[in-house]
């Protein structure tokens, strides 16, 4: 859900990377740092170093039919999250609406039609949770929903996220847990499952409350997967990576969500996402919008292109909200657009628009 209140400010002159301190010892946070030079660089230009002149390592994406065959089971190293052979990769998709409010779009019908005309590689089905009439009201309803979206993902040969879509996911830990475990169970054999604890905390302690609760629900996971990527949220509507920093999870293959709406939230962010990349914390946006925080008003398509080469830079995955006709700016879809697929373009937004020319242009083909 869309980001209400506006981000800490931080400043910082420039940024370098900085390689953290070994596991083995506490580590140090590593802060954006002066350079000798000053930098011009402003909002929509950041200070970022740049990026190795190496090659793109190889893949099977030559033979692959599809993008789960060509980089299998996803894991983490380091700041980065890596396929089958530990090469770096970034995943480009869509999240869905909240699922209480948009389910006409959890189908094999959309799923179909963002991987073929839209190039996804992965889909985010958002579970709306506390919410009216959301899981902890009609669990088997909004369960069937996010199944739908899991088979069809796995049938499409992507990768799909299993977002706890919830502001107070510390209040419902039994459901969570219960719900966790049966996609485990149900689907914990398939590379192409993403768990996502907890969608966006409000202004709760991380080493208090929210650590404690994706541990425990990353134990129910991991009794029935052990190997498959979970994704936490941060503090304050999953902008404050840089907490996690000397205080991470004690799981190999977690990563760590970044939310943010380009038209709000610039330099000031990338310079706390560029603390805990510093300090080897792997980071995966599974919510952005091009348009300001409310998920409405304007859409500011130079700081959104920044947005995408600092993740491109980064290789950071990402997920555009959302897949919903709803008239708002964030929305993908005019509205009575087919819960089926099979969108003209003159049914799709600005922002639709420009996210899948986005994947169109990046994400590789099968």
């Amino acid at each position: 859900m869309m980001m209400r209140i506006p981000l800490f400010k931080t400043v910082f002159l420039s940024l370098f990377f900085i390689v953290s301190c070994s596991s083995d010892a506490e580590p140090e946070i590593i802060d954006p740092v002066d350079t000798e030079e000053t930098s011009d660089a402003t909002d929509d230009e950041p200070a970022t170093p740049e990026p190795e002149n190496t090659p793109e390592p190889e893949t099977d994406t030559a033979t692959a039919t599809n993008v789960v065959e060509a980089y299998g089971q996803l894991s983490v190293s380091g700041n980065k999250i890596v396929d089958k052979n530990n090469n770096p990769i970034q995943l480009r998709g869509m999240s869905l609406f909240w699922s209480q409010w948009m389910g006409q779009y959890y189908t094999t019908g959309t799923v179909d039609w963002l991987q073929t005309d839209w190039n996804a590689t992965v889909v985010r089905a958002a579970m709306g949770v506390e919410d009216a009439d959301g899981y902890i009201s009609n669990p088997a309803t909004e369960k069937a929903k996010v199944f739908a979206v899991i088979d069809a993902a796995i049938n499409a040969g992507i990768y799909v996220i299993v977002d706890w879509h919830s502001h107070h996911a510390e209040d419902h830990i039994p459901e969570a847990k219960a719900f966790f475990a049966e996609v485990a169970q149900k689907y914990g054999d398939q590379p192409n499952i993403i768990y996502e604890t907890y969608n966006e905390p409000l202004d709760v302690s991380w080493t208090g409350v929210l650590k404690p609760y994706h541990e425990t629900i990353i134990a129910e996971i991991r009794k029935y997967d052990p190997d498959n990527l979970v994704i936490c949220g941060t503090r304050t509507w999953s902008q404050r990576v840089d907490e996690v920093v000397g205080n991470k999870i004690n799981d190999a293959n977690v990563a760590y969500t970044l939310h943010y709406y380009a038209s709000t939230h610039k330099k000031e962010l990338r310079d706390i996402a560029q603390i805990a990349l510093n300090n080897d914390i792997a980071i995966f946006v599974t919510e952005y919008g091009v348009t300001e925080a409310s998920g409405n008003g304007y859409i500011d398509e130079a700081s959104t292109n920044t947005w995408w080469s600092y993740l491109d830079e980064n290789k950071i995955s990402w997920c555009n909200w959302s897949i919903a006709d709803k008239n708002e700016s964030a929305a993908a879809l005019t509205p009575g657009a087919s819960g089926s697929g099979n969108w003209a373009e003159s049914e799709l937004t600005v922002s639709g628009k420009l996210v899948r020319s986005e994947m169109l242009e990046k994400n590789p083909t099968y």
